[in-house]
């Protein structure tokens, strides 16, 4: 494998991966703040960086069957959420090509 390239953000808050501090998302691209993830809670957001994009499979979730794809840092490989590639409800079609971060595999940073 090469080197890995970072992206850095800029903004007033941050989040990072709570492994090794890669940027991941900026707190203007957070959607939502009451999901659930595979271990408590996680945020939808609209934008990500230095993640990639896992196979995408069916995975049935609280609100119905949805194609999803994990997500994974970067950096340090640690898996932060998923993506959400299709939702088959038509309620649930705001969510595709968003992506979930568990909390708890973040963490948040104060840059003024």
């Amino acid at each position: 494998m090469g080197r890995v390239y970072q992206k850095y953000l800029c903004g007033s808050r941050i989040y990072s991966c709570a492994t090794c501090n890669a940027h991941l998302a900026l707190h203007e691209d957070v959607m939502s703040k009451s999901f659930q993830g595979r271990h408590g809670r996680a945020y939808l957001f609209a934008n990500v960086v230095n993640v990639s994009v896992g196979p995408k499979e069916n995975r049935m979730l609280i609100t119905g069957l949805h194609t999803v794809a994990d997500l994974h840092c970067t950096v340090c490989n640690t898996l932060l959420g998923w993506k959400y590639l299709e939702a088959f409800e038509q309620s649930q079609k705001y969510k595709e090509n968003k992506f979930i971060l568990e909390k708890n595999k973040m963490s948040k940073v104060d840059c003024e």
